[in-house]
């Protein structure tokens, strides 16, 4: 009968002392874990997701990937449907928008080729303002253990050998340096590059005009790059509905009257920021004699886009087609 009892008690023993066992192992296995999983890379950019959608939906012909610096990015290019175009319209998307919005950016892109006019539609990186996915927020450093006992005694010189060497077992290897992460680059430059890879694209065309024309947050930094690289290949600019990015100087009143070249400035006269902001626009283009600068209202159609795009097309070949 003795058998049976201390073999169920050295059972019970065993079970009693494996989570004490585990429980011991578990924080050297959890710092194996972590200090062996890689860290986790960014997510890509939401205006590079829609790319990638436009990619699976439209004609492999109307799309071209250009090169800006060490980035690729998608274009979206239409020839003009006539023997000899008048033209070639580089299209700069708003904030956030692709190169097929359907507000301007794709009405435009489709229906100007129609009328004798190529276009070429690009993809800008992410606004400054556009949310973070989670996976790219800020996150707090890993708390880091120290070795108290294989540091020098007070008054005792350290060892050379073990001087900045991580602790750990015996004949562990340590792990390599945390890489810096690469500086930002410029919002700016970025889009620079892009708008400058579009107008290298046009100029192969063998087209003799090209038009910039900007849509929103678009509309300033298309001025704003003709005012700081001056391309001499870019003589007119459309802006529709310009708006100020967040945080950017000149204000639009300063920067689109003051460009020195043909410029068609669309603003729906319903909107009151809209008219406000082409009032001071205007004012400023009459103080700086600006003979060449035009500005056309539009009326704002709710519940009926189609017909809003439809007049905003017919407006835009006509300044286009007076140039």
């Amino acid at each position: 009968m003795r058998r049976p009892v201390l073999s169920t008690l050295l059972a019970l023993c065993l079970t009693l002392a494996l989570p004490l066992h585990a429980e011991d192992e578990a924080p050297a296995a959890a710092t194996d874990d972590a200090a062996q999983t890689p860290p986790r890379q960014p997510l890509e950019e939401r205006t590079h997701d829609s790319a990638e959608g436009l990619e699976r939906q439209l004609p492999k012909r109307e799309q071209q990937m250009l090169q800006a610096g060490e980035e690729t990015f998608l274009a979206l290019w239409k020839p003009a449907n006539a023997p000899e175009a008048k033209g070639l319209v580089i299209l700069v998307p708003g904030a956030d928008e692709s190169a097929d919005w359907p507000q301007a950016i794709k009405p435009l892109r489709l229906k100007l080729p129609d009328v004798g006019w190529a276009t070429l539609s690009l993809t800008l990186p992410d606004s400054k303002a556009a949310p973070l996915p989670e996976a790219v927020l800020p996150r707090e450093p890993a708390p880091v253990s120290v070795d108290t006992a294989a540091a020098p005694a007070e008054g005792e010189a350290p060892d050379p050998a073990s001087e900045g060497a991580t602790t750990g077992a015996p004949g562990e290897t340590p792990p390599p340096p945390a890489t810096p992460a690469p500086a930002p680059v410029d919002p700016a430059e970025r889009i620079f590059a892009r708008i400058q890879a579009g107008i290298a694209f046009a100029e192969q065309q063998d087209i003799q005009k090209l038009v910039l024309l900007g849509h929103g947050e678009g509309a300033y930094w298309a001025a704003l790059y003709l005012k700081e690289r001056k391309p001499e290949a870019i003589r007119q600019l459309v802006v529709v509905a310009p708006l100020l990015p967040t945080g950017q100087t000149p204000p639009l009143d300063e920067l689109i009257p003051g460009l020195e070249m043909a410029t068609g400035d669309f603003f729906y006269k319903d909107q009151v920021a809209d008219r406000s902001g082409a009032v001071r626009r205007k004012q400023a283009s009459k103080r700086l004699d600006h003979d060449s600068y035009t500005q056309i209202a539009l009326k704002a159609l709710p519940g009926n886009l189609a017909a809003e795009q439809e007049q905003l097309f017919r407006r835009v070949r006509g300044w286009l087609d007076k140039q």
